[in-house]
């Protein structure tokens, strides 16, 4: 088990660890470029690669759909009680809890410990909240006002490739394929190091209040999943998926809107910083009760 979970974890942690060291060594690091190329390029050429070579058949992927869409409103309302509880600003804290970090961490740690079949499920998840988060979550940050940008997302538009693909059974031609297989490769090493070098440059305050948020966005998250996952009889393999989706920290991406919003980037910051660290302690943790020993 414990070599299990560490070929799971490990790549993660050495190729954010890459990222993070980057980025303290005082070497440039194009964020916002490497930003731009993975959300327009990698990561829908990885949808598609990955929805048309793994066998996803329709019920799965509207049930795994079905479920982000119910994590993702239970979650918005827990944030949503715990900013009027703690007297917090909501639209700080219900983007936290409603966008987690299912692409930079939840999908290659979904591919290590589930494989592609896995991987399909968590991108399935991936897609329905980006399609919320690169639309809703933008307008509720304050980063974008104008809906016509927000539709023509070139995630939105994969996802709508890859739907049609799959569900009319459609064959990419040899030539697409493999260019789209070679394209989003990109994204998951990309998201990893982005990740680390966008660690390496936030400054936080507030730490107690950002690990106590953080640590709950962690634990509910997890037990919501699991619930949703029980309601919908989910099978073992999404219902796993599920819960880790659902358990990712808080997005790096809610930082950047909060900057370009100018929308307390502190206390976003806080939060994506304490979850992600506290996640790389409990998801192993959540990955040791999971996975057959």
């Amino acid at each position: 088990m414990l070599a299990e979970l560490f070929a799971v974890m490990a790549p993660v942690l050495i190729v954010a660890g890459i990222g993070y060291a980057w980025a303290r060594s005082g070497q440039p690091y194009p964020t916002d470029f490497v930003a731009r190329l993975v959300l327009n390029v990698g990561t829908p050429c990885l949808v598609l690669s990955t929805l048309s070579r793994t066998e996803v058949d329709a019920q799965a992927f509207g049930q795994m759909a079905l479920a982000c869409v119910l994590v993702s409103a239970l979650m918005g309302l827990i944030g949503v009680a715990l900013s009027r509880v703690m007297d917090q600003d909501w639209k700080v804290l219900v983007p936290a809890y409603l966008f987690p970090n299912t692409g930079n961490m939840g999908l290659p740690i979904s591919l290590y410990a589930f494989g592609e079949a896995g991987l399909a499920l968590a991108v399935a998840f991936f897609l329905m909240l980006s399609v919320g988060h690169f639309t809703l979550g933008m307008i509720l940050s304050g980063a974008e006002r104008s809906w016509r940008k927000l539709l023509i997302n070139p995630i939105i538009l994969s996802l709508g490739a890859a739907l049609a693909v799959m569900l009319l059974d459609l064959q990419l031609p040899r030539w697409l394929a493999n260019t789209v297989n070679l394209l989003g490769g990109l994204s998951i090493p990309l998201m990893l190091i982005t990740l680390g070098v966008s660690l390496a440059s936030i400054r936080v305050r507030h730490i107690g209040q950002g690990v106590l948020l953080g640590a709950l966005r962690i634990f509910c998250g997890a037990g919501v999943g699991w619930l949703i996952g029980l309601a919908l009889d989910l099978q073992p393999l999404a219902h796993g998926v599920l819960v880790l989706q659902s358990a990712m920290p808080v997005a790096v991406f809610n930082y950047l809107f909060a900057v370009r919003a100018n929308r307390s980037p502190e206390a976003v910051a806080s939060l994506v910083l304490c979850s992600t660290l506290l996640s790389f302690v409990f998801l192993p943790l959540l990955l040791v009760w999971w996975l057959p020993a």
